[in-house]
């Protein structure tokens, strides 16, 4: 009997090994490949508080430039997290291109507030965790002095995210004093007055109360005259000249 040698299942395998050659080819020399450039992206990043000069440091590891880093000896996850301890970052992705483009693409903290406490101050960012000054951009947000505490501390966490999330109270309210008895005497940007805001609950409706109040004095004009608004009795707001 004779025994026919099958030429297609030869050519298959010619074909499989000559696709893994050539995979294995184009793998090593990507990775042997060095870096064309590496680049920062800043997301919402009007008011940055770290430079680009800071964070290409940090994600070159120092070196010169970019083109002197091999592909190879990347590892992504580690850049990932030196940039994310950095105390402005909030969170960081890297990614390099197939063209060898190592790019950051980071989110800054978002300062709420600005605590005076001693002899220093610091911000606390939307999350509530402390986040330094910056040397390049001073933050519009509140000035807070006062007993701050752990009791305290994540109501008042959650008094400047409501300040911060809302455009009239980020636009007006410019200081916070935590007195001792656990009362907050606020300040407004453009008038004299004290606002009474007593202690930190029913926030919601005092915050509407004086947003309603301060709109018919406005357009009164009776604002003015007063010395102290009182914030305290959630069915009224109390004022004083």
């Amino acid at each position: 009997m004779k025994k026919y040698f099958n030429w297609t299942n030869l050519r298959l395998v010619l074909m499989l090994m000559l696709l893994v050659f050539l995979y294995s080819f184009t793998s090593k020399r990507n990775e042997n490949r060095k870096l064309q450039k590496a680049t920062v992206e800043f997301q919402d990043g009007e008011q940055l508080f770290i430079t680009h000069e800071t964070v290409n440091k940090l994600l070159i590891e120092n070196k010169k430039d970019a083109s002197s880093i091999r592909k190879v000896t990347l590892d992504l996850n580690n850049l990932e997290n030196t940039i994310n301890q950095h105390d402005m970052v909030e969170k960081a992705e890297v990614f390099v291109s197939v063209d060898g483009h190592l790019k950051a693409v980071v989110k800054q903290k978002t300062p709420v507030a600005r605590i005076f406490e001693g002899n220093g101050s610091y911000y606390i960012d939307y999350k509530g965790t402390k986040m330094p000054l910056s040397t390049i951009h001073t933050a519009r947000v509140p000035l807070v002095s006062g007993g701050i505490n752990d009791k305290n501390r994540e109501d008042l966490n959650k008094l400047f995210r409501m300040i911060h999330d809302d455009e009239f109270l980020k636009k007006n309210i410019i200081g916070i004093q935590v007195l001792p008895s656990g009362s907050l005497k606020m300040k407004n940007r453009n008038f004299n007055y004290d606002i009474d805001f007593g202690k930190t609950i029913n926030m919601d409706k005092k915050f509407r109360n004086y947003k309603a109040f301060f709109q018919k004095a406005v357009q009164d004009s009776s604002i003015y005259g007063y010395q102290l608004i009182n914030l305290k009795f959630t069915q009224q707001v109390v004022c004083t000249k």
